[in-house]
């Protein structure tokens, strides 16, 4: 098919390649613009930026899409016949969702309509889900509303983390997408299902603030946490008034009756609401590498009782 695609983040870059590699003709590639990142600030494509590079694919960044005429134009006389989204960034206007002869079609990474929206992987983990899953949807003006050509689930293990939960529905996405269109090339009975009106969940945009940890919740609601925002945005407390990032934990078995926060046992475990205790295994203070939870305390001696988040 002669198609475009939209995307932005890692999620997006196997089903460009995936795209890619399966011959079908990508005409352009549209991706958030180059933006300062990492710890100097400088100015850096995104991945799907780099990606399409690498496949020497024409690349459009717009800033945004709404009434942009010589944008729409543009597109239109690209003469497409479908486009491709994964987590691209932008909203797309009516004039271009109905630019292609087949429509946009959009990869979500979660069973919709469970977790329409901005944070779908973290959502799933964090709330306690046992499974998540892709979506191959149509797109329409609503947010994630639109029918849904195929699903594929995935199980949530009790030791995933987002990290891992993205890249394994970055690469279902990407093989899903390749069924899509062959069944929609071969098909032409082959239509969308509309999305129930039960279930409908949304997550939403996540920030920093989110990663900071509260210690009266119980230990399996903060484990929860620190999978669900591994790697972004992070988990986090304060020692001493100092932040410092919680990376890994494990739940363990307690009848400590401490002040939730409190540190309970040399090995850094701490207490947590209900009565429940968790273990913090690597963490990374301020300016410093990542650390075991035996190599921090080689280097700092913590009195018992101590409180974190304070």
């Amino acid at each position: 098919m002669r198609l475009a695609f939209m995307g932005t983040p890692d999620f997006a870059v196997p089903a460009l390649h995936a795209l890619h590699q399966a011959g079908h003709e990508i005409v352009a590639v549209y991706c958030q613009p180059p933006r300062p990142a990492g710890r100097g600030r400088n100015i850096r494509p995104c991945a799907v930026h780099q990606a399409a590079i690498s496949l020497n694919l024409p690349v459009f960044c717009p800033e945004k899409l709404k009434n942009q005429e010589t944008e729409y134009q543009r597109f239109k006389d690209l003469n497409l016949d479908v486009v491709v989204v994964a987590a691209y960034g932008l909203i797309l206007p009516k004039a271009m969702l109905c630019a292609p002869r087949l429509g946009c079609i959009n990869i979500h990474a979660s069973l919709l309509p469970r977790w329409r929206g901005a944070s779908p992987i973290q959502s799933a983990i964090w709330v306690g889900d046992h499974q998540s899953g892709v979506s191959i949807m149509q797109m329409e003006e609503g947010l994630d509303t639109g029918p849904v050509f195929m699903m594929r689930s995935v199980a949530i293990s009790d030791d995933m983390t987002a990290s891992r939960l993205h890249d394994d529905l970055a690469q279902q996405g990407a093989e899903l997408i390749l069924e899509t269109l062959a069944r929609l090339s071969n098909d032409p009975h082959f239509t969308p299902e509309p999305q129930s009106d039960k279930g409908v969940t949304y997550a939403r945009q996540l920030t920093r603030k989110d990663g900071c940890i509260n210690w009266t919740q119980s230990a399996t609601d903060i484990d929860r946490q620190i999978r669900a925002l591994t790697p972004w945005p992070g988990t986090y407390t304060l020692l001493n008034g100092q932040p410092i990032k919680i990376l890994n934990a494990k739940i363990v078995k307690s009848n400590s009756s401490s002040s939730p926060g409190s540190l309970i046992d040399e090995g850094l475990i701490v207490a947590c609401g209900e009565g429940t205790a968790l273990q913090i295994l690597h963490l990374q203070p301020a300016g410093k590498k990542v650390m075991t939870a035996s190599e921090f305390l080689n280097g700092h001696k913590l009195p018992k009782e101590l409180i974190l988040g304070l």
